[in-house]
């Protein structure tokens, strides 16, 4: 069964995991996104893409743990 994707934080981060969270979910290259994020907030005065930011690490759910992405799992022990 194929599994339903969500936009999470990613465990891959380097502050809050918004960038690669997002390029999860696109399933690119993480530094891809972190470099068109950082040459829009540069062009955009860099105000309203670290608001932006700010508000997607507060909005975005956290990273699956390891216990729910192995719900389907037996447990062994």
């Amino acid at each position: 069964m194929a599994k339903e994707k969500k936009l999470r934080r990613s465990a891959n981060k380097k502050l809050a995991g918004v960038l690669a969270g997002i390029a999860e979910y696109f399933s690119i290259d993480p530094t891809v996104v972190r470099l068109a994020y950082l040459a829009l907030s540069i062009f955009s005065a860099g105000f309203p893409g670290l608001l932006l930011y700010i508000l997607m690490a507060l909005l975005m759910p956290e990273p699956e743990s390891k216990d729910d992405r192995f719900d389907d799992a037996e447990v062994v022990g």
